[in-house]
Parts: C-alpha cells; sequence; structure tokens
C-alpha cells in the first residue's frame, strides 16, 4: 500500500553535509508521521528524527544543531539535511512512516502503520 524510496547517501568527508531525501508513493492520503533512523554497524537501530504532520520535530540528542528534518515541496517528500558529519555519523539511514492515512475509497479513509525503506548508506571518512 505504501512504499518508501530513499535516497541521497553517500560518502564524505567529515564537517561535511549530505541531503537524504524519502519519497513515499502508493495508497496515501496524508503523511502523519516520518521518522529518519539510522543502524550502524553492530549497534542498535536508533531514531534520528521525526516530524509531525503539523510541523513538530523532534531530534536525538546526538544530531541537535546538525541535522535538520522537514517536508518538501513535493506532495509526501521528506528531508534529512545533515550537517557538519563526523565518523560517528556512519550508518543505513532508513526513513519511517509510522502513521499513514490511506485512501479507503470516495470520501473515506484508513490508518496504515509502521512502514519502512530500503535504507541508504552514509559514510562519513575522517
Amino acid at each position: 500500500q505504501v512504499r518508501l524510496v530513499e535516497s541521497g547517501g553517500g560518502l564524505v568527508q567529515a564537517g561535511g553535509s549530505l541531503r537524504l531525501s524519502c519519497v513515499a508513493s502508493g495508497n496515501i492520503f496524508s503523511i502523519v508521521a516520518l521518522a529518519w533512523y539510522r543502524q550502524a554497524p553492530g549497534k542498535q537501530r536508533e531514531m534520528v528524527a521525526n516530524i509531525t504532520s503539523g510541523g513538530t520535530t523532534n531530534y536525538a540528542d546526538s544530531v541537535k544543531g546538525r541535522f535538520t528534518i522537514f517536508r518538501g515541496d513535493a506532495k509526501n517528500t521528506h528531508y534529512l539535511q545533515m550537517n557538519s558529519l563526523g565518523p560517528e555519523d556512519t550508518a543505513i539511514y532508513y526513513c519511517n512512516a509510522p502513521l499513514v492515512r490511506l485512501r479507503a475509497g470516495i470520501g473515506s479513509s484508513s490508518l496504515g502503520y509502521d512502514y519502512w525503506g530500503q535504507g541508504t548508506q552514509v559514510t562519513v571518512s575522517s
């Protein structure tokens, strides 16, 4: 029903920047909330940032002041702007939509939960 596709990962030197994109497609009426997670080798997946449809954002302490999550002008597109990257930011970054309002016929909708993208690799060299 919902597909999330991330892009924008790559190799960058410490101190550099990357912008990740997450494009959602499918039977979507609206994305109620969207989050970025990351998973480094040998570590658990952790939430990096999230945003609600109302624009409220939250960030992990480790990225506050460096990362910004925001909605794009294109429908169902979100971004994660990452500045001042360090080797500790090296991970696979995943887009997650924990709550999506789905189209369910004329004038009606339903809720869908917990959709994930395939991930995009971010590698920061020192």
